[in-house]
């Protein structure tokens, strides 16, 4: 029997309902928490938009959820890729909203979690994907790499100064993706760039704990992944093609992981310079949810934060199946 949670179960008393619930906000938040609990209790389904959390075998590092602790709730888009595979947001738009639509044809409510924000935008938002040449992409990075970031997000102010503004420096990946779509499509890459604009009836709920407490959140999830086995973990994903795997490889703890293994960095030094790195990311979701207007933002440290959370889903899931979404 699945354990019921302090939080009201209104399952049976929503029943199945036409709007997307969506959980957002920074790494170590308590995202996977909240969606678990929505599901549980207001008849639900989670869809993963977190990356990391692709792969399989990458599970001590993504603070992804085991079988036991998803607590029945079927969870989609997770273990999706080989460590091997490059992740992209095409690929994963087509495959979460088949997974969101397929819930709700089930009479479900489909609940989108995760903190990688345009793979959310993807999965919620009208986006037009543009289209990729491994050999352009390819020869962009190499000239990335020997000319420098600074010198591509050069060219891409001259081409594009809309999406240059909006992409940093030092984003280096995003830059050169932006000069491919501009040279393959001839248009510039700000014109294929999501709009806040849903493609369903969409509830955007944010957690967000103060920068102290995340800060806190993010150190002891970072040591406690090392004395959960982390380091073996990726001494198994090595054997398989970690290396290889060009996305893979470059997650949060796990490159740093390598680093050890290859002698680089020591325990101690992998862990900070994780924890170090991770705060980093979490900056940056902040800075692209933010200005987001359409989430209702929650602090997870309040008292009865995550019972208001679910009462305002409930809520709206109940004014949807009265047919006055907006």
């Amino acid at each position: 029997m699945t354990p019921r949670s302090p939080l009201t179960d209104d399952a049976a008393e929503i029943g199945g309902a036409p709007g997307i619930i969506a959980v957002v906000g920074p790494t170590a938040s308590g995202k996977s928490d909240l969606g678990l609990e929505i599901a549980l209790h207001l008849g639900g389904e989670v869809v993963n938009a977190d990356a990391s959390q692709f792969y399989r075998g990458m599970d001590i590092g993504t603070a992804k959820l085991t079988l036991a602790e998803r607590r029945g709730v079927p969870h989609h888009q997770l273990d999706v890729l080989e460590i091997t595979d490059e992740a992209t947001v095409a690929a994963y738009q087509t495959g979460a909203r088949a997974d969101l639509d397929a819930i709700t044809e089930r009479g479900r409510v489909p609940v989108l979690v995760g903190g990688s924000g345009l793979y959310v935008r993807a999965a919620l938002d009208l986006l037009d994907i543009p289209p990729t040449d491994p050999v352009v992409r390819a020869r962009l990075e190499a000239e990335a790499t020997e000319r420098g970031g600074a010198v591509m997000h050069a060219r891409l102010t001259q081409a594009d100064p809309a999406a240059a503004a909006k992409i940093p420096p030092g984003n280096v990946r995003r830059v050169v993706r932006a000069l491919e779509v501009i040279e393959l499509t001839g248009r510039p890459f700000s014109a294929s760039m999501p709009t806040r604009t849903f493609r369903r009836p969409t509830l955007m709920l944010g957690l967000l704990p103060p920068r102290e407490v995340l800060d806190e959140r993010i150190a002891v999830r970072a040591r406690r992944m090392w004395e959960q086995g982390l380091v073996a973990e990726v001494e198994q994903l090595l054997a398989r093609g970690l290396r290889q795997g060009r996305t893979a490889s470059r997650a949060l703890g796990y490159s740093q992981a390598i680093a050890h293994l290859d002698g680089t960095m020591t325990a101690e030094e992998a862990i900070d310079d994780t924890i170090r790195a991770t705060r980093r990311y979490a900056r940056r979701q902040e800075s692209w949810f933010r200005p987001d207007e359409r989430i209702r933002w929650f602090d997870p440290t309040e008292h009865g934060a995550l019972e208001a959370a679910l009462g305002v889903a409930r809520a709206w899931l109940t004014v949807g199946e009265n047919g006055t979404h907006d």
